[in-house]
């Protein structure tokens, strides 16, 4: 998924948890557990694309002028640290009905 154009939030947000619940029969409980696994998800594949990223700036030397003045590396990150939260995409994908689960005994 294109992380980079998410619209979710980047600050908190208050949520009326009624309509968090409806999607899950009105079990605010199973909604919580519904995103928050896919914002685990979310920030694993965010975390393996950074690191990626990042390693094609790792040197095998261990000057300090080159880690300092990564002018690329430094935009990578920020970058990264402006996207929304992970938990915020995740209930943004709840409140548009894109996630399906099932249900442990169904």
């Amino acid at each position: 998924m294109a992380y980079r154009d998410s619209t979710a939030e980047k600050t908190t947000v208050t949520r009326d948890l009624d309509v968090l619940s409806e999607q899950a029969e009105g079990n605010i409980y199973e909604s919580i557990v519904v995103f928050s696994k896919r914002a685990n998800q979310i920030n694993t594949e965010l975390k393996e694309e950074l690191s990626s990223k990042l390693d094609e700036f790792a040197s095998t030397t261990d000057n300090l002028e080159e880690i300092f003045e990564n002018r690329e590396q430094i935009e990578v990150s920020r970058f990264y640290e402006r996207l929304p939260k992970p938990g915020a995409m995740a209930i943004q994908e709840f409140e548009e009905e894109k996630l399906s689960w099932k249900a442990k005994g169904e």
